[in-house]
């Protein structure tokens, strides 16, 4: 049974379908195995970062980019935010919006 990919709003969305065309495709390859994986999806297309947080890690040749999602009851992925990456650590506001974002849709 594969895993259902859905977006916290049409924002993050369009943030994702924005990204340079490299990177975008990368996204798309890894969405795909992110859907057949799902939770097995590990090291190097996915990384845990605590919490039942977690990103995706697309690539082209214009750069790095990351994609913080979650999973939901009833194999359900929610993509949270997504942004392009310029240093070697993740900026601590990004991470702090994808964990606000995350608590916001788990809340019963």
């Amino acid at each position: 049974m594969s895993w259902i990919i859905d977006y916290y709003s049409e924002d993050v969305r369009l943030e994702i379908e924005s990204l340079p065309a490299g990177i975008r495709a990368s996204y798309a390859r890894l969405a795909n195995l992110l859907e057949e994986f799902g939770l097995d999806l590990r090291m190097p297309h996915s990384r845990a970062m605590g919490g039942g947080l977690f990103e995706l890690r697309p690539k082209g040749r214009e750069g790095i980019a990351r994609v913080f999602y979650c999973m939901k009851v009833g194999r359900k992925i929610v993509m949270l935010h997504s942004f392009i990456k310029k240093t070697n650590e993740t900026p601590k506001r990004e991470l702090e919006l994808a964990h606000r974002r995350q608590k916001e849709i788990m809340a019963p």
